[in-house]
């Protein structure tokens, strides 16, 4: 449990790194407490990766006799995540008016809209073909805490620095990380095939 809980919270910290998850805990940063954003992301991130790993824990247990392939897959999969992060990922404009506008309770404003910035996006993915093998809670825990993490590092930075962040820097070290993880599994997969 602990090497799932481990390695999924560095994974998803970087996955979420220049996402716009990130994007929007800023704005809704400047908006509502911080405290009450990262609540919010809390929340929607739990319930979101909780179905997330369950998917990927059923994927894993009706091809158990096949994890040589899965490791493979999962590796062409952690490509395509870097590839994804390379291309990047913008806020739109009426994804950062919807933030702005929001009112109402501020936690519940913020929930709503991570949960649904977070489905089919590339953290929900990344969790779910990292439960595939590994320990479906450990995977949950790490993949919510990896998570929220980035997205409050965004808000301190945001707060800190404003709008000038190093983005390209950013992409880059997610989409090299993404790239070494696909090299790790697919030779996993690889040697027991």
């Amino acid at each position: 449990m602990w090497e799932a809980l481990l390695l999924s919270t560095v994974v998803i910290f970087v996955a979420e790194l220049g996402d716009k998850s990130q994007l929007m805990a800023m704005t809704f940063a400047t908006r509502y407490r911080a405290r009450d954003v990262l609540i919010g992301i809390t929340i929607a991130t739990a319930i979101v990766h909780l179905a997330s790993v369950a998917i990927g824990y059923f994927i894993g247990a009706a091809f158990e006799d096949y994890q040589a392939w899965i490791s493979i897959a999962a590796g062409v999969a952690f490509i395509a995540f870097g590839l994804w992060t390379l291309r990047g990922d913008e806020l739109t404009e009426e994804e950062a008016e919807k933030a702005q506008r929001s009112t109402g309770f501020s936690i519940l404003a913020v929930g709503t809209a991570f949960f649904l910035a977070e489905l089919g996006d590339k953290t929900m993915l990344a969790t779910i073909t990292l439960a595939v093998q590994e320990n479906w809670f450990g995977t949950w825990i790490g993949s919510t805490v990896g998570m929220v993490a980035a997205d409050a590092l965004a808000i301190w930075v945001g707060f800190l620095l404003g709008k000038r962040l190093p983005e390209r820097t950013i992409k880059y070290a997610a989409a090299i990380a993404f790239f070494v993880f696909a090299v790790v599994l697919i030779l996993e997969g690889v040697s027991h095939v």
